[in-house]
C-alpha cells in the first residue's frame, strides 16, 4: 500500500509565468487616471510611450532591479504581446525616462488636473516633508553631499519633497526633486508651489521644524490658508520651561503623560507641550551618551599615559589637513564623579521632555497634537517608495533621467495609495502586502505540445480578488 507521494521527474518546458495582477492594476489606474493624455503629448512618434510606461511601472510593483532588467523582464515574447509593444533596445527605457523628466512639471500638473477631476476630495488639507536619496555615480549635478537621511554621508544624494493629502485621504499630490544639500526651508517654496493652486482656501498645511521659518509661513498665509509646524525651542521658551507648573498647564495625553500650555502671539498660537515619556527617552540618551565619553576619555587618557600612537577615530582624517596638536583630557584634574558632574551639566539643557508647535489656527492642545501627529503618514509614503517601491539607490547618469525615474517610483506610490483610498478594508494594508498579493496572481502561459498558449491563472486572494471584482466608471 502507498503511504507518501510518489515523486514524479520534472520535465523542462517552455512555459512561462509573470505577475498579471500587478499589470491589470497598472491599466485599470492607468485608464481611470486618463494617463494615455498626460503621457501620449510627449512622445508622438516611434514607440507608444504609454505602452513602454505601462510596462515600467508593472515591472516597478513586481521585481524592480535595474533598468538593464526591466528590459529584459519586459522583453519576453509574453510580456511584450501583453503590452502590445515589439521587441525594443534598453536605451529606448533611458529615453523615456529622460523625456519624462525633462517635461516633468507640466505631467506632474497634468497628474494633478486629472486626479482633482477623477475625485471629489473631502478636504484639500496637506502634509509636506523632504528626505535624501542617495545617488550613484558623478555625472548629474544634481548629486551633492549633503545631510544624509539614508546615514550614507560618503555618497552624493538628492533631496525630494512630497506634497500628500492628509488623513483620511493619504494620497500623494507632489513630488519634487532637489540638489542633494539643499536645506528643507530653501526646498519647501518649490514643493508649496507645485501644488498650492489645487489647495481651497483656508486648507491647512502641516510641515516640521525643518522648513519652518517667517517667509515659508508667509507664504501660506497669503494664500490664505493656514498652517500648523513644529518650532525650536529658544531662549523665550527657556523661561516658560523653567516656571511651567506655574501656568497650570492641562493634560493632553494620560498614557504618555503629556502637559501643554497655549501661548497665544498677534498672528499664531504656541502649543507648548512636556511630556513624561519624551523626557525618560532623551535623559536615557544623553545618560548613554555621558557614559560613552566617560569611556573615550579614559581610554584616550591611557593612550596618553602609555605614549602610544593616538587612534585614528580621535584624529582629524583628511589628508589635506595638516596640522600638529596635542591631547590632554580633563581627567587628571578630575573624579570620575566629577567628569560625570561636568558632562550632565554641559548635556542636560531643561529643555529634556518638552517640544512646541506652532499654528496660524487656534486649536485646543489636543486638536495641534493630534493633527500634527498625523502628519506621520508622509513618513510612510517616504518608508514605502524607498523601501517597498525601491526608488533607491539611483543609479541612472543624467538630471533628466534621475526626474523621470523619481516620477515613475511617484506614480507607482500614487496607485498602491489609490487601492487603499478606494478600498476601505485596505486603508492599513501595508505597501509590502499589496505589491505582494497583485503580484502573487500569476499567470502562466502553457504552450508546450500545443498548437494554440493556454492561459493558467492562479493564487488569488482577499486582496487581489478584492481589486479585480471592482468595477470602475473611466471618467
Amino acid at each position: 500500500m502507498q503511504t507518501k507521494l510518489r515523486t514524479y521527474d520534472i520535465v523542462p518546458n517552455n512555459n512561462i509565468s509573470f505577475p498579471i495582477g500587478t499589470i491589470l492594476a497598472v491599466e485599470k489606474f492607468y485608464d481611470v487616471l486618463n494617463f494615455n493624455f498626460v503621457f501620449g503629448k510627449h512622445k508622438q512618434r516611434g514607440i507608444d510611450i504609454n505602452k513602454l510606461l505601462k510596462a515600467l511601472v508593472s515591472y516597478k510593483l513586481t521585481d524592480n532591479f535595474s533598468i538593464k532588467k526591466a528590459h529584459e523582464w519586459i522583453n519576453r515574447e509574453e510580456v511584450l504581446e501583453l503590452f502590445d509593444l515589439d521587441t525594443f533596445s534598453e536605451r529606448t527605457l533611458y529615453r523615456v525616462l529622460e523625456n519624462i523628466g525633462s517635461n516633468r512639471e507640466e505631467i506632474i500638473s497634468d497628474i494633478q488636473d486629472n486626479l482633482f477631476k477623477r475625485y471629489d476630495f473631502e478636504h484639500t488639507n496637506i502634509n509636506m516633508d523632504w528626505t535624501s536619496v542617495v545617488l550613484h555615480g558623478d555625472k548629474a549635478s544634481l548629486g551633492k553631499y549633503g545631510y544624509s537621511r539614508d546615514h550614507r554621508p560618503d555618497k552624493k544624494q538628492i533631496t525630494i519633497g512630497i506634497s500628500e493629502l492628509a488623513d483620511p485621504i493619504n494620497l500623494p499630490i507632489g513630488i519634487t526633486v532637489e540638489k542633494g544639500n539643499l536645506n528643507d526651508q530653501t526646498h519647501f517654496k518649490k514643493t508649496y508651489h507645485q501644488v498650492n493652486k489645487r489647495l481651497r482656501k483656508g486648507s491647512l498645511v502641516v510641515f516640521d521644524k525643518g522648513a519652518n521659518s517667517i517667509e515659508n509661513t508667509g507664504l501660506i498665509r497669503a494664500d490664505e490658508m493656514q498652517y500648523i509646524t513644529a518650532k525650536k525651542l529658544n531662549k523665550s521658551d527657556d523661561k516658560i520651561i523653567a516656571d511651567f507648573d506655574e501656568y497650570s498647564p492641562e493634560i493632553v495625553d494620560t498614557e504618555n503623560g503629556i502637559y501643554g500650555i497655549k501661548i497665544t502671539k498677534l498672528n499664531s498660537v504656541n502649543y507648548l507641550y512636556f511630556s513624561e515619556k519624551l523626557q525618560k527617552e532623551q535623559l536615557e540618551s544623553k545618560g548613554r551618551k555621558v557614559l560613552r565619553q566617560i569611556h573615550e576619555a579614559k581610554e584616550l587618557q591611557d593612550i596618553i599615559d602609555r605614549k602610544k600612537k593616538i587612534p585614528k577615530r580621535f584624529r582629524i582624517n583628511n589628508i589635506l589637513i595638516d596640522v600638529s596638536y596635542s591631547f590632554q583630557t580633563k581627567l587628571i584634574q578630575l573624579s570620575e564623579h566629577e567628569a560625570i558632574k561636568l558632562l550632565e551639566d554641559k548635556l542636560i539643557t531643561g529643555r529634556e521632555g518638552f517640544f512646541c508647535l506652532k499654528s496660524s489656527k487656534n486649536l485646543t492642545l489636543k486638536q495641534a497634537l493630534i493633527t500634527y501627529r498625523k502628519k506621520d503618514s508622509i513618513e510612510k509614503i517616504f518608508h514605502s517608495l524607498k523601501n517597498e517601491i525601491e526608488i533607491k539607490p539611483l543609479r541612472v547618469w543624467t538630471d533628466d533621467s534621475i526626474y523621470g525615474a523619481i516620477i515613475i517610483g511617484f506614480i507607482a506610490q500614487l496607485f498602491i495609495s489609490l487601492m487603499r483610498y478606494e478600498f476601505a478594508e485596505l486603508k492599513h494594508t501595508s505597501t509590502k502586502f499589496i505589491k505582494k498579493s497583485i503580484s502573487n496572481l500569476t499567470v502562466t502561459v502553457d504552450s508546450w505540445q500545443r498548437k494554440s498558449k493556454k492561459y493558467i491563472y492562479a493564487n488569488f486572494d482577499a486582496i487581489n480578488t478584492l481589486f479585480l471584482r471592482s468595477k470602475w466608471a473611466i471618467s
